[in-house]
């Protein structure tokens, strides 16, 4: 269901609305990490408001009714993000007239800014959302990253030790900060690119997160982490006038950490400095 999204109100052509939607949905590929190590439910709909935990706890009997029994279902509500942002009318011009060169900097940033939203609450949790993050629900057993990269590949080994140590099986991935992967595809041991050190330890893949503080190591072997879309990533109208069209990008979802002991964070305070 669209109609909520009132596109049939903005002037915006078909074309336009082509460049707007690829442009948003390469940026969206290009960034969202966690949907890369979790399990994906839906999308639901916009009509989806909530997932069932199947759990329910004892409340207060109903008023005059001492000997009625009641239980109140537990449910995980889902939240709504929105960004909105601008275009120009001269640009969507342009678009319309088959430039092939059309300024789509404000979808791009747009784009950017909700998927490292996304992963940030997947990550590192959103309490006003009643989302737990991996990293957080696990921080008390996270393994530093050392004081250089060379010793990033010690710390992924310690943290499958752990894992497996909980009869967690793989394949496994592992995550990075946008920072700390473009850190580690430049560092060489002895000639021989530490990320590939990385992924043959997991024999896997490793990912890079802009929403990401740190890095983790996770289980692909399902059933842990549960990310539940109800719109998945769409694109509506706002208003315009002469100059320009405003635009948004909006999502619902919710997230459940159903097995904590699935993945490891690892630290980034150490990883400082270069061995020499």
């Amino acid at each position: 269901m669209k109609n909520h999204l009132f596109r049939d109100r903005a002037p915006i052509t078909e074309a336009g609305w082509e460049e707007i939607e690829k442009e948003a949905k390469r940026t969206l590929q290009a960034l969202l990490a966690a949907r890369r190590v979790v399990d994906f439910k839906g999308p639901l709909g916009w009509g989806a408001s909530d997932v069932e935990l199947g759990r329910a706890d004892v409340i207060a009997s109903p008023p005059s009714a001492d000997k009625v029994q009641a239980r109140l279902r537990r449910i995980q509500p889902l939240v709504e993000l929105r960004i909105p942002f601008e275009m120009s009318r001269s640009e969507l011009d342009a678009i319309d007239r088959g430039a092939r060169d059309p300024d789509l900097d404000p979808v791009t940033a747009a784009a950017r800014e909700i998927a490292i939203a996304e992963d940030r609450a997947i990550f590192h949790g959103y309490e006003a959302a009643q989302i737990s993050g991996i990293c957080g629900v696990q921080a008390a057993n996270a393994v530093p990253l050392g004081g250089s990269h060379a010793d990033y590949p010690d710390a992924v080994a310690a943290a499958l030790k752990a894992l497996r140590d909980e009869g967690v099986d793989g394949p496994f991935a592992v995550v990075l900060s946008e920072q700390l992967y473009k850190d580690l595809t430049a560092r060489t041991d002895g000639g021989y690119p530490i990320l590939s050190h990385v992924q043959r330890l997991i024999d896997g893949d490793v990912h890079a997160a802009p929403g990401l503080e740190g890095g983790l190591v996770i289980s692909l072997r399902g059933g842990d982490f549960e990310l539940t879309v109800g719109q998945d990533f769409s694109i509506g109208y706002l208003d315009h006038d002469a100059e320009r069209v405003r635009l948004y990008i909006e999502e619902s979802f919710t997230f459940l950490v159903l097995s904590a002991q699935a993945a490891i964070p690892l630290s980034a305070g150490g990883a400082t400095k270069e061995k020499r």
